[in-house]
C-alpha cells in the first residue's frame, strides 16, 4: 500500500481514538435536522413541507448551525456498525487487545440500541427523517441501519465467537420476513424501506435480500433463500440495459448515483456467495462495468451522479474500495483505486485527520459527520490495509 494511504488511516484512527470511548462514536449526521426542538416541540414539525425543507437546509448547508438550534451529537447504530466491521478487519490483521475491546464495546452498544417491539432485531436512525417518498418517525426501524448492524454483529461473532452476537443477529431474518412490506407479485417483489412505507428502493430491497442470504448461510433455512431470491430477481428485472439502476421506482427516484450503485452490487455479490447461486453473474459484471466506467474518472475523481460530476462526496470513494474488495477485483483496478484514494486524501482530509463531507464546484462542506463520512473512510481504509497484508 502507498505510504500516504497508511498515514491517512493512522491520522484518522488516532484522532478518533483520542476521544474518550463514551463520546467517541457520537456525532452529527447530514439528516439529523428534525432533532431540533424547534421542529420536534412546535407546530412546525407537523407540516410535511416544512420538515422536508428543514432537513435539506441542514443537509446542504456548509455552516453547522446544529448547536444553535439544539441538535445534539448522538450514537447512530449504522455508524457503530460500520466502525465495528472495520475493527473486525483490523483484528484479523493484528490480534491486538485494543481491537477486541473496541469490537465488544461496539457490539454491546449496537445490541443496546436495537428496537425490540418487532419480530426480530432491527435498528433505526436516532432522528426522524422526511424524504419525498415518505416520513419516517424517530425510532422507526429501517432496513439500511438494520442490515449494517446485522452484518457487524455477525462479523463480531466471527472474530470473538461470542454466541450472543450471532443469536441476536440471526433474528433479523424474522424482521425482514414479517415486518417489511412487499411490492410486486407472488413470484418477485421488493421489500420496503421500513414497516411504515411501501416504497420501492432497489438498494433497500437488496439489503433485505443480503440479510436473508447471510442468515441462510448460517441456518440453511430455505425460506430465507427463497425470499431473498424473489427480491433479487425483482431488482435484476429493474436493471437498465447499460447495467445501471435508478434509485427507485417512483418518477422522482429516477436518478442514478455512485454509492447506491455500489450498494446494489455488494448485496448481489453477497447473495451469490451466501446462497451459492451464480445465475446473476452476468448482471453483476454488467453492473460493475457501468459502475467503474461511469462514476470514476482517469484522474481519480469520484462522480456523484451518472450525469453530473459534483459533489465529491467521501461516501463514493469509500464505496469503490468496498465494492471492488467484495467483487475480488481490487488488483485489476489498483491504479484507479490509488488515484481515487489519493485525490480523496488531498481534497477531503483535514490536517487533524477527519474527512470532510462534500466538495462542491465552488466550496467545500467541511462539517465532520461521523456516520456519513468518517465511518465509511475508516472502514474502507481498513479493508485496504487487510487486503494489502493478506
Amino acid at each position: 500500500m502507498h505510504p500516504n494511504i497508511t498515514a491517512s488511516f493512522d491520522r484518522l484512527k488516532n484522532v478518533l481514538e483520542s476521544i474518550p470511548i463514551e463520546e467517541r462514536f457520537k456525532g452529527y449526521d447530514p439528516f439529523d435536522g428534525l432533532n431540533s426542538p424547534i421542529i420536534k416541540k412546535t407546530f412546525l414539525g407537523k407540516n410535511r413541507f416544512i420538515r422536508l425543507i428543514w432537513v435539506q437546509l441542514f443537509k446542504r448547508n456548509p455552516l453547522n448551525f446544529r448547536k444553535i438550534v439544539g441538535i445534539k451529537k448522538q450514537e447512530n447504530p449504522q455508524a457503530l456498525a460500520i466502525f465495528l466491521s472495520a475493527y473486525c478487519h483490523l483484528y484479523k490483521l493484528d490480534e491486538r487487545e485494543e481491537y477486541i475491546n473496541s469490537i465488544n464495546y461496539l457490539a454491546n452498544r449496537i445490541i443496546a440500541l436495537r428496537q425490540d417491539q418487532w419480530s426480530g432485531a432491527c435498528w433505526s436512525y436516532p432522528f426522524a427523517w422526511q424524504a419525498r417518498a415518505f416520513y419516517q418517525p424517530e425510532n422507526t426501524p429501517l432496513i439500511i441501519p438494520t442490515a449494517y448492524c446485522f452484518n457487524a454483529l455477525l462479523d463480531a461473532y466471527e472474530s470473538t465467537q461470542i454466541d450472543e452476537y450471532k443469536t441476536i443477529a440471526l433474528t433479523t431474518a424474522s424482521f425482514v420476513l414479517n415486518d417489511l412490506n412487499r411490492n410486486g407479485d407472488q413470484e418477485n417483489f421488493a421489500f420496503s424501506y421500513s414497516p411504515e412505507d411501501n416504497s420501492v428502493v432497489y438498494n433497500a430491497s437488496l439489503m433485505a435480500s443480503q440479510v436473508l442470504a447471510r442468515c441462510f448461510k448460517y441456518t440453511l433455512n430455505t425460506s430465507y433463500k427463497e425470499a431473498a431470491l424473489a427480491s433479487v430477481q425483482f431488482c435484476i428485472n429493474a436493471q437498465n440495459q447499460d447495467g445501471s439502476w435508478t434509485y427507485g421506482k417512483k418518477l422522482f427516484h429516477q436518478w442514478i448515483d455512485n454509492f447506491h450503485s455500489g450498494y446494489n452490487l455488494v448485496c448481489l455479490i453477497d447473495y451469490t456467495n451466501f446462497c451459492n447461486d451464480a445465475r446473476f453473474n452476468s448482471a453483476i459484471e454488467k453492473g460493475l462495468d457501468y459502475y467503474i466506467n461511469t462514476f470514476f474518472t482517469q484522474d481519480g475523481f469520484s462522480k456523484y451522479y451518472s450525469n453530473s460530476k459534483f459533489p465529491l462526496d467521501v461516501n463514493n470513494p469509500a464505496q469503490l474500495i468496498i465494492t471492488l474488495v467484495k467483487a475480488n477485483k481490487l488488483d485489476p483496478h489498483k491504479n484507479l483505486v490509488g488515484k481515487v484514494v489519493q485525490q480523496t486524501i488531498t481534497q477531503m482530509q483535514s490536517n487533524k485527520g477527519w474527512f470532510y463531507y462534500q466538495k462542491n464546484k465552488w466550496f467545500t462542506n467541511r462539517i465532520l459527520y461521523l456516520r456519513w463520512s468518517n465511518s465509511w473512510m475508516f472502514y474502507a481504509l481498513s479493508l485496504l490495509l487487510k487486503n494489502d497484508n493478506s
